[in-house]
């Protein structure tokens, strides 16, 4: 049995099945881990969620923040953008199950060593506080009031994290950086709209796995959604968004022994 970490398929379904065969999946023996975004820029978002939701135990997936744009529009919290491809998936006739399974995917998940999260984590936080404000978040998108969390969750403010933070506010800054993350000050201020190559990160800021005294640092921390580092493998980080909806990779890494599986993939974005 081996455990694949595969990287964002924002609804590339065909890549993916490419890649499942050049790593030999056994769907009987094997597991599957996806950094989220499974949907939306890509062709084929609903035949992901249907694929990956089918797998049942066999697979682990973290919310992503187009998954979680996702469950925003379908639920009329916020407009579609003009490039969201998931039209599909809310004119479905399995549309209601698909979407309360999203609603069940964990932000964070912890297993034998590795974190998987969808962006990231914030400086001051080790794995067990992590962990603790993911189930806090997850709680609240399965509880009873998950459409007034909706209503309440897109915002870069507060951009920082602090113990007293209660409501709405401390749901957004918890989703903002396991799903939005990708650098901050040194003292864990996130910023929102870099999505660029580390030679060209802001002066005062940092990739957020690269702060010094971050506190998950001891734990191997598996993620997606930076299409612009590529494949990163380092003792304590795999990084794993090749960009493949820009005609980029789609990576697997087997956890077991690091080792790294593409495979190329057309254009599918501009």
């Amino acid at each position: 049995m081996a455990t694949y970490a595969i990287g964002d398929l924002q609804g590339c379904f065909g890549s993916l099945q490419q890649l499942l065969g050049e790593i030999g999946y056994r769907a009987a023996e094997d597991k599957l881990w996806f950094v989220g975004d499974l949907v939306n820029r890509g062709p084929q978002s609903l035949e992901i969620l249907r694929f990956v939701r089918s797998l049942g135990k066999r697979a682990i997936s973290v919310l992503g923040n187009h998954d979680v744009h996702l469950l925003m529009v379908a639920e009329g919290r916020v407009k579609p953008h003009r490039k969201d491809t998931f039209d599909e998936i809310l004119t479905a006739p399995d549309r209601d199950e698909l979407l309360l399974w999203m609603r069940s995917l964990p932000i964070m998940y912890v297993e034998d060593g590795f974190a998987m999260v969808h962006a990231g984590l914030l400086p001051s936080w080790s794995i067990a506080k992590a962990k603790a404000l993911a189930a806090e978040a997850e709680q609240a998108l399965r509880g009873p009031d998950w459409r007034d969390l909706l209503s309440q969750l897109y915002g870069n403010h507060p951009d920082h994290w602090d113990d007293m933070l209660s409501g709405y506010e401390r749901y957004r800054v918890i989703i903002n950086a396991m799903t939005r993350l990708r650098i901050c000050t040194p003292d864990g201020r996130m910023e929102f709209s870099y999505k660029g190559p580390l030679s060209g990160i802001p002066p005062g800021y940092r990739p957020w796995f690269a702060v010094p005294g971050r506190k998950s640092a001891k734990t191997t921390i598996v993620c997606g959604h930076w299409s612009a580092l590529g494949v990163v493998s380092q003792p304590n980080l795999l990084a794993l968004d090749s960009g493949c909806l820009w005609g980029g990779q789609l990576s697997a890494v087997r956890l077991e022994d690091r080792r790294t599986y593409q495979v190329s993939c057309p254009k599918l974005a501009h």
